[in-house]
């Protein structure tokens, strides 16, 4: 798993929180934007079961945005992270390319938590 990306003023700080756990099919993903002047940073979480990561939105390969679809991160099966430019695989559990262009590199984490039935942001 990659280390975090410098950092981002747009990149929202620790107890944020993005959504009710509930709100988040199982399997299912979700995206989110945030802004501070010309800064912008995106991240998803995918739910699995009572786990959730949290992953920057940038594929390793080209750093564009990994779904060209709101919260469609995730094959139709649910079981990896998909990129919509090239077809890479993600493992959702730890960010690993099983497949495509770069097999062997990881997402980078975005750590998130379940904290209440909330989805937050860290780190933890």
């Amino acid at each position: 798993m990659k280390s975090p990306e410098p950092e981002n003023p747009a990149r929202p700080p620790p107890g944020v929180r993005l959504c009710a756990l509930g709100e988040l099919p199982d399997p299912g993903s979700r995206g989110f934007r945030f802004r501070h002047d010309r800064y912008m940073f995106a991240g998803f979480v995918v739910r699995q079961g009572h786990e959730v990561k949290g992953w920057v939105d940038s594929c390793p390969h080209n750093g564009w945005p990994l779904s060209a679809l709101d919260d469609r991160y995730l094959t139709r099966e649910g079981d990896r992270i998909i990129c919509a430019a090239h077809g890479a695989m993600f493992r959702p559990a730890d960010g690993l390319c099983v497949a495509g262009p770069c097999a062997d590199d990881h997402l980078t984490a975005w750590p998130v938590a379940v904290v209440g039935g909330e989805v937050v942001t860290g780190p933890f």
